[in-house]
């Protein structure tokens, strides 16, 4: 039986309680807020009487064998830390940490003690993304994706999320290096990093603010991002973040054979293989492909939400019961690190070129733990 406890109280703690409590063999055995009426109130909806303000204490107590931390991310790599000195497994929410450097001392430190960690990269492991990627292990791809294209949009229309935001000057994400950007974008990023070399030569990002913001009279912030990549082997990638797009969250993966699209919203994932049509055909046939490979994806969501496999936050529940179950049986963890180091890297890079005011990519040392020199961009 595994003790699991959770530092930093807030919504999102909510969303973990449910998820642990779907995996089988684990308890839940302490809750830690610096605000300790944060951590009674979590307590008192779920039934976990044993509730902290202070994480030393929260260890020194409860003895857990992995920690969910899911405070503001400037915390992130003082607390992991402080739970990894204790011997404790950890769980960290995205974004990981809020500079590579400290993704790379994070996980240096978890194999030196023989522990592991893992980032809250949970849209990686939703029912749609896993049968993705069956599908490229399988070949349907016909090789490795050669183009990546990545929309994570984020409605700040939700007028209790941007009130607290946009009228608090003090807010913790204003703190942070890359502002709205860097609370979010890991989501998007995280399925280009799984599918890139390491080894990337051109990364450009563009930033923006809303009309939105703007008429808010909002001055800071930036809401609206755009990035192209390139790795060394020839592959291309572009992500997407916008507040004023509304319902596109998807990950498209293009290969010889044709293509994939994952899409969080309806979850699905989508096949459309290289099939070309003669003559007038091919104004016929692949509208029709294509919606038969939309009733097969129906199909399989009813009969998943029939058999309860279909429910909200499946992707966390999944990657915590891949965590859990790493650490039982001592193999690898759901997340390689080098996909939370790229991911990391990667936010770096596009924070860089949003405080330096350019387009032009940055370029950072070369060595073992950071990404190659960016080669200049082909206009």
């Amino acid at each position: 039986m595994l003790r699991v406890a959770i530092v930093g109280c807030g919504k999102i703690a909510d969303q973990h309680v449910h998820a642990i409590r779907r995996v089988p063999d684990c308890r839940i055995v302490g809750l830690c807020d610096l605000e300790p009426l944060m951590a009674r109130q979590l307590g008192e909806r779920f039934g976990i009487s044993a509730c902290f303000s202070s994480v030393e204490d929260l260890l020194w107590a409860s003895r857990p064998d992995v920690v969910h931390i899911t405070t503001p991310p400037q915390s992130h790599y003082q607390v992991a830390q402080e739970c990894l000195d204790k011997g404790a497994h950890v769980y960290v929410e995205k974004p990981f940490t809020v500079t590579a450097d400290e993704a790379q001392s994070l996980i240096d430190l978890a194999e030196r003690y023989g522990l592991q960690v893992t980032a809250g990269h949970n849209l990686q492991f939703t029912p749609e993304m896993l049968e993705a990627r069956r599908l490229v292990r399988q070949g349907f791809l016909g090789g490795a994706p050669l183009q990546l294209e990545s929309h994570f949009c984020y409605d700040l229309g939700d007028t209790t999320y941007a009130k607290g935001l946009l009228g608090n000057p003090a807010h913790w994400i204003r703190k942070l290096p890359g502002g709205l950007f860097h609370n979010i974008i890991s989501h998007g990023i995280a399925p280009l990093a799984e599918f890139l070399d390491d080894d990337l030569t051109d990364l450009i990002a563009l930033s923006d603010q809303s009309l939105q913001l703007k008429r808010l009279g909002e001055n800071e912030l930036r809401d609206e991002l755009r990035l192209l990549i390139r790795d060394r082997k020839g592959s291309t990638g572009f992500f997407c973040f916008s507040t004023q797009l509304k319902g596109l969250n998807q990950l498209r993966l293009c290969g010889p054979a044709g293509s994939i699209v994952v899409d969080h919203v309806s979850g699905t994932a989508l096949r459309s293989p290289y099939q070309p049509c003669k003559s007038y055909l091919t104004y016929f046939v692949p509208p029709l492909r294509a919606a038969r490979e939309h009733l097969r994806t129906a199909r399989m969501n009813l009969a998943n939400f029939i058999t309860r496999k279909l429910y909200q936050d499946y992707g966390m529940k999944e990657l915590i019961e891949r965590f859990y179950n790493s650490i039982r049986s001592g193999t690898e963890p759901p997340i390689p690190y080098r996909e939370i180091l790229l991911t990391a890297r990667i936010m770096d890079e596009i924070f860089a070129q949003i405080s330096a005011g350019t387009t032009q990519p940055a370029r950072p040392a070369t060595d073992a733990g950071r990404m190659t020199e960016f080669a200049p961009a082909a206009c």
